[in-house]
């Protein structure tokens, strides 16, 4: 058995203590916030971020960083925006030996970084791992079974990584390309938020679909100019994370989309919801795609939806009147 610290009280960072220590782990939990402790101490829960899921008294919770000093795997489990200052604290306490994972899905803001580059800036000395996949902390928590993948620059400690987090409700896969399982995390929330504003605007099957596919398409373009696999994409961490994403109510960016396609103002729906990675991710992503020279029409009409005023049906409306392509079709000139 392994002795975990997870950083971060949200939902998905209690549905892994949760799961670990139901499998014989030692499991500590950090939080930045004292309140947060305390409340799930009285409770037995969080009732804000996981509902109605009892948070075992084995379970260290605790607001002192030095916590990740004595860990073997330290899991972030921080909101992209919050993730380069979490690992500057986390940095003077952590052992070099000791396996870094991070579960979060985003870019980061302004220098477009992807979350494994940010650790490894801020933590140079520790062997980075991403886990993702698709993973509603709600169901981890329930013990349902749910398949993720663990990716990293040198696959030992992927394996590593592997052969202590799976069990018989939680099965790790490993995966080589880092910036593939990366980037496909990630950008599926913007494809799910345009999901659910499509859901809010009243639309049906056949536009998720195509919204769906299409929007794996970009991902994969993006992501193979960035040097990721295409078959990444069609995997657990691309086609799978952008199902579960874009049709489950578990899912904040589908939510928030929601909101937005009825009507409500993108910054009161973000507002509503919380934590909304496709945001931020949405300018990222489209700041990216311009950069490389990657087309990616969905994603800029839901930048321009979110940042720039446009309404739903005319972003819509541009998709549908795109010039003729061939479905294949990968490079092209306008």
């Amino acid at each position: 058995m392994a002795k975990f610290t997870i950083l971060g009280m949200g939902g998905f960072g209690l549905s892994l203590a949760v799961m670990l220590n139901n499998f014989g782990h030692n499991v500590t939990v950090w939080s930045a916030f004292q309140s947060e402790v305390d409340d799930i101490k009285r409770d037995g829960e969080n009732k804000q971020k996981l509902p109605g899921v009892k948070i075992s008294d084995e379970i260290q919770l605790t607001v002192d960083m030095s916590s990740v000093s004595d860990a073997e795997i330290v899991i972030f489990g921080i909101p992209t925006k919050k993730l380069r200052e979490v690992a500057q604290k986390a940095a003077p306490y952590l052992r070099p030996e000791t396996v870094v994972v991070n579960t979060g899905k985003g870019l980061e803001e302004g220098t477009l970084k992807r979350m494994s580059e940010v650790l490894e800036e801020e933590l140079p000395n520790n062997p980075i791992v991403v886990l993702s996949g698709p993973s509603h902390a709600e169901e981890v928590a329930l013990g349902m079974p749910t398949t993720v993948v663990a990716a990293s620059k040198d696959n030992k400690y992927s394996d590593y990584v592997q052969s202590v987090m799976s069990n018989s409700t939680f099965r790790v896969y490993i995966n080589d390309d880092l910036v593939g399982c990366e980037l496909g995390g990630s950008l599926k929330n913007v494809i799910a938020l345009c999901a659910g504003i499509c859901d809010g605007m009243g639309f049906g099957d056949n536009t998720k679909a195509a919204l769906m596919t299409r929007g794996i398409t970009e991902i994969a373009r993006l992501g193979v100019a960035l040097g990721g696999k295409k078959e990444t994409f069609a995997g657990l961490t691309g086609i799978g994370d952008l199902i579960v994403t874009c049709t489950s109510m578990h899912s904040r960016n589908r939510r928030a989309g929601i909101l937005i396609g009825k009507g409500m103002s993108p910054e009161s729906a973000v507002e509503q919801v919380g934590t909304v990675e496709g945001y931020i991710c949405t300018k990222a992503a489209y700041e990216l795609a311009k950069k490389v020279g990657v087309d990616m029409p969905i994603t800029e009409q839901c930048n321009n939806v979110l940042f720039n005023g446009l309404s739903a049906k005319t972003a819509l409306n541009n998709l549908m009147a795109r010039p003729k392509r061939h479905e294949a079709e990968t490079v092209w000139v306008e």
